[in-house]
């Protein structure tokens, strides 16, 4: 480091080395011509332009590096940009950036520059901050939890069969071996359900959040059930309805537009809920599953299944760059506290099981078909957005093997008052 009319000259690489621990396991470089680290590491980070290192520098974690990666400022070198799991081992598997004393810290940013620390405009596809989503009214009202789930659902039905395949399916699949093929493992998480719900002819469904209808479907096509299906997507309940004609299951299936909350009928013999709970909010839990006892017919059940946290110690509230990029206000807590809440709303428990192993690898055939269909998906949503979700699927898959995240799926009966749960002695679906 030299000085030269009182600012010290430092290059990039130094500042980044600065901050790094000692062999770092990939490479750095910059515009500058600066480096650190290997250069011989598989993979390699390079930052473009003085815009990146204007984001890194605004909003220092994940979300400045996202920011940076998303808008092409920052690349990542040696992976692909539909599955860098790779690099999410390595920036994710314990790397911790040194936070160096105040004095130092100054020095550092002087040396990059302050006209740095103007933040540049964030790239199209963040979301507001929360502080600023109170003009889409409180959070989650009906208002609010329709524009967040625009933002994430309503991208393009083209880009999602491309990515999650013919299943159209864009929930935890459950593989019951591991060679079995991702359509074979969503038609197997389906009928799990529809097994656990104890679905038979001429019974009554409720799927709540029910995507491009695949339960809907399921049900209705196996089971000879009259099933109703709702989703605060539009593009999804198009895309949905189009399906059920087409498969010719119109006397059966229906998928509505409309928040789960409107749904007007009663005396359900099952409610299904497959990754609706994330969207709802913690606090919101007790009218939520309130809402299903109270739709629900004595003896009826509900399966709920959706992505937990293996604890409570910490916040309920999802980092920046899944609350910003992917899924806006979405909230997890525990598997515990959702057993907690049901059972506070009236409703017996009778089973659960985690299925976050096979969430991992869902979402590794999720990355695999966003790769094998990049090209396409690329024209169809933007650079940028495809870089999302390769960058969202494949950290979420390490997030599911480390078991940073699970998935539960929970079975509850409305029991009579007398507590008969009209429930058989062992589950039929182990069978």
């Amino acid at each position: 480091m030299t000085l030269t009319s009182g600012r010290p000259h430092m290059s990039i690489g130094e500042v980044i080395g600065r901050l790094l621990p000692d062999s770092p396991p990939f490479c750095f470089t910059a515009y500058d011509g600066s480096s650190v680290g290997a250069h011989d590491a598989r993979v390699r980070l390079h930052l473009a332009n003085q815009r990146g290192l204007a984001y890194l520098m605004t909003a220092p974690g994940d979300l400045g590096f996202v920011r940076a990666y998303v808008a092409g400022d920052l690349e990542l070198q040696g992976v692909h940009p539909a599955d860098p799991y790779d690099a999410m081992l390595l920036l994710m598997g314990g790397l911790k950036f040194r936070v160096p004393p105040p004095q130092e810290l100054l020095r550092l940013v002087r040396a990059m520059g302050f006209d740095k620390l103007k933040p540049p405009p964030p790239p199209p596809q963040e979301h507001l901050p929360r502080w600023r989503r109170a003009v889409e009214g409180l959070r989650h009202s009906k208002s609010r939890d329709a524009v967040a789930i625009h933002h994430h659902y309503d991208v393009s039905n083209r880009f999602y069969e491309l990515v999650l395949g013919p299943s159209m399916t864009y929930t935890c699949a459950c593989f019951p071996d591991g060679d079995a093929s991702l359509e074979t493992a969503q038609t197997f998480k389906y009928d799990l359900v529809a097994r656990k719900l104890g679905l038979q002819p001429g019974q009554r469904l409720l799927d709540v959040g029910c995507g491009w209808g695949g339960m809907v479907r399921h049900a209705a096509r196996t089971y000879g059930v009259k099933a109703i299906g709702v989703t605060l997507s539009q593009q999804q309940a198009a895309w949905a309805q189009e399906a059920i004609v087409r498969d010719g299951l119109s006397d059966l299936a229906e998928v509505r537009f409309m928040d789960y909350r409107d749904v007007p009928e009663t005396d359900f013999d099952a409610i299904s809920s497959i990754g609706l709970t994330e969207h709802i909010g913690v606090r919101n839990y007790g009218t939520y599953f309130g809402f299903m006892r109270d739709r629900l017919r004595v003896g009826g059940r509900l399966l709920n299944h959706c992505i937990t946290r293996p604890d409570t110690r910490g916040s309920d509230t999802t980092g920046a760059f899944i609350d910003r990029y992917v899924f806006p206000d979405g909230e997890l807590t525990s598997s515990g506290r959702i057993i907690t809440e049901i059972q506070n709303h009236g409703l017996e428990v009778r089973h659960e099981e985690n299925l976050r192993e096979h969430y991992a690898l869902t979402l590794a055939d999720w990355c695999r078909n966003l790769r094998d269909n990049w090209d396409e998906c690329v024209e169809e949503v933007g650079e940028g957005t495809a870089k999302v979700w390769g960058l969202y699927m494949a950290g979420s898959r390490l997030g599911f093997e480390r078991n940073d995240i699970q998935l539960h799926q929970v079975l509850a009966v409305k029991t009579d008052q007398r507590g008969n749960a009209h429930f058989p002695l062992r589950p039929t679906w182990l069978s």
